[in-house]
């Protein structure tokens, strides 16, 4: 899986077509009676339909992630502006357990990442007594705040594709896949590139859905700019 989740999609494209186009070449076709070619047509649609809601309901994961780091990314930026007037030495503290909260999150990037660190923060706002409490108690409200945020990022990372979601599509996409690659439609060279196409297309939903599902799909990657920009500018900038 670590391995599928790293080749970028066009280079997908080409090898699993050059595979087909070749198994399309060598593979010995069969004649399929009215019965096997209906039953093609009903695994076909099954196939489409199964997949379909799940590709769109990990879309739909991956906008709603965007919306939930950029509404996170605003808060801390809100409460490290709040800080603004402390010494330099605390604000440089809390700052750096800022910065290690969210490179943590974003390094590990699974449910509950960074909660150590979060509350470790939470830690030091109870623990503080001092000139400055008033400062750290408003710092306080806007990490408990924030809470929510991370509740959200929690639950929107778990809401990854069941295993049993994957058994069934698998089991749908190779009969289709074999039905077409036995399928005989005759001899033609414009036939095996087309069935060598279609073979491609259902096997890219597939690889699409497994980096949508395990967040390295091109637009998912997008989903901790916020972050990257806080880290980099060290808090004076927000993608």
């Amino acid at each position: 899986m670590m391995l599928l989740t790293k080749i970028r999609l066009s280079y997908y494209f080409i090898i699993v077509f050059i595979v087909f186009a070749l198994l399309v070449t060598f593979v010995p076709h069969l004649k399929f009676e009215s019965g096997a070619l209906t039953l093609f047509s009903v695994n076909s649609f099954l196939y489409g339909f199964y997949i379909s809601p799940i590709i769109g309901a990990q879309k739909a994961r991956i906008e709603e992630l965007h919306k939930i780091v950029r509404s996170e990314s605003n808060a801390i930026f809100a409460m490290v502006i709040g800080i603004a007037k402390l010494p330099l030495k605390l604000r440089k503290s809390i700052q750096d357990m800022f910065l290690d909260y969210l490179d943590h999150a974003m390094r590990h990037r699974r449910p509950g990442g960074g909660e150590e660190k979060y509350e470790a923060m939470i830690a030091f706002c109870l623990e503080y007594k001092g000139e400055y409490q008033d400062e750290i108690d408003k710092l306080l409200n806007g990490l408990v705040a924030n809470q929510q945020n991370r509740t959200n990022y929690s639950m929107q990372l778990s809401n990854r594709v069941y295993s049993n979601e994957w058994m069934i599509m698998i089991i749908l996409f190779t009969v289709t896949l074999l039905f077409i690659l036995l399928l005989d439609a005759g001899d033609g060279f414009l036939y095996k590139i087309l069935a060598a196409l279609l073979c491609t297309g259902l096997s890219m939903l597939l690889i699409i859905l497994a980096k949508m599902s395990t967040l390295t799909h091109k637009k998912a990657k997008q989903i901790w700019n916020p972050y990257k920009k806080l880290i980099d500018s060290r808090f004076y900038r927000i993608d």
